[in-house]
């Protein structure tokens, strides 16, 4: 329970402002680490290549029925005709054998049914077979790539309409990354390639763009008036944004990835489901990309791109100046032995703030003021303290 109060209370500083890692301000880092990453992933892609399944190479697929038989003695059976390809063996009910072998050569499609009737000592009659052809295949990926462009194109359209071009891009960016991950983990580990795969590569892109678009959508009520004011940058508005969806990203990314991964160990390793393995891997690859990518590629690029324009530039440089008035200010008082709350200093701070935002020029840069009448104080604190008896401020 302590630890589970421990995380309400860091989810509601994290919210509140009162705690913030910097994830905008350290992009480059967050940058280099998902460079190292799409290398290797690029690297295992062209070095290895993907091992595609018999849907899309072509191949057999044997049903042995008899009691008592094993996924070893299946492996013993065609070991002579796997070839470059590893074939799939799966158990399937009590007393059958699902045997998936990927190859070009249909000329071996009956010399692998007499070797398995021969060397398992069963009938030709208990061993079913069918032959896939890679045609088949093509077209499931043909579909697929025409789906992943429509989706990408509407995702692009849509972000535009409802936010704008440079959060559309940021998002395309990252899923992007995503799905050169996830392709890239398969040629690493020789994961074959099946339907499954291709529909788990299509889940993963809805869920990663659903933590995009929650993240950019509290980043854009943070820098709605953003540049009204003269404390905050829009990189550090958007680090806010991204700090209060924190927790919900990573907690609903846990959810997620707990129940894939019981797919991808348990049902794949510890049962041999090789369905079930193709699909959860791509499942839990992109999952966890998603999640990262949400956190440490969209927004930061997404600031970083804002950043450039005009008008996030005059606001950085007004911040700059703001911040170093401050400064200044705090360095007077602590030099005059004034105390920090409310010294001559700090006035001289909030009256050059106040005439920023009125937009009339700024006192002089040494914090005393030119000689004549007190100008009317703008901000409410100053107004308050100035309407006390004697009309000046109480420390």
């Amino acid at each position: 329970m302590s630890r589970l109060s421990n995380l309400r209370s860091v989810g509601h500083k994290l919210y509140s402002g009162e705690m913030e890692y910097d994830f905008v301000g350290r992009q480059k880092r967050w940058y280099a680490v998902s460079a190292l990453i799409l290398i290797l992933a690029v690297g295992g892609l062209l070095g290895r290549g993907l091992s595609k399944g018999i849907e899309f190479e072509g191949g057999a697929v044997y049903t042995v029925s008899k009691p008592g038989i094993t996924v070893s003695q299946a492996h013993e059976a065609i070991n002579e005709y796997t070839g470059d390809h590893e074939p799939i063996v799966q158990k399937v009910g009590g007393d059958k054998v699902r045997i998936q072998i990927a190859s070009k050569d249909t000329a071996k499609f009956n010399d692998i049914k007499n070797a398995l009737s021969n060397k398992l000592g069963v009938s030709q009659n208990s061993i079913e077979s069918e032959l896939v052809g890679p045609s088949w295949g093509k077209e499931i990926s043909n579909k697929a790539m025409q789906g992943l462009v429509i989706f990408m194109i509407l995702v692009v359209i849509y972000l535009t309409v409802a936010f704008e071009w440079r959060m559309a891009l940021a998002a395309f960016v990252a899923l992007v990354h995503d799905i050169v991950i996830t392709v890239g983990v398969y040629a690493l580990v020789g994961f074959e390639v099946t339907p499954g795969t291709v529909i788990g590569l299509l889940t993963i892109l809805g869920y990663s763009l659903y933590d995009t678009v929650v993240v950019f959508d509290t980043v854009r009520e943070n820098t709605r008036s953003i540049t009204k004011q003269n404390k905050m940058t829009f990189s550090a508005a958007a680090n806010r944004g991204l700090n209060q969806t924190l927790v919900r990203s990573i907690n609903t990314s846990v959810v997620a990835l707990l129940p894939v991964g019981s797919l991808l160990f348990v049902g794949g390793g510890l049962l041999g489901a090789g369905m079930l393995k193709d699909i959860a891997l791509s499942l839990f690859v992109g999952l966890a990309a998603g999640a990262f990518s949400s956190i440490f590629i969209a927004t930061p690029l997404y600031a970083d791109m804002k950043e450039r324009t005009p008008e996030m530039r005059a606001l950085k440089k007004r911040v700059e100046q703001h911040q170093a008035a401050q400064a200044k200010a705090a360095a007077k008082a602590a030099a005059a032995g004034e105390p920090a709350a409310d010294t001559a200093a700090d006035r001289d701070a909030d009256d050059a703030q106040d005439e920023d935002e009125d937009g009339e020029p700024a006192g002089a840069g040494s914090g005393t003021r030119a000689p004549g009448p007190r100008r009317q104080p703008v901000s409410n604190r100053s107004r308050a303290a100035r309407n006390r008896p004697g009309g000046k401020r109480k420390h």
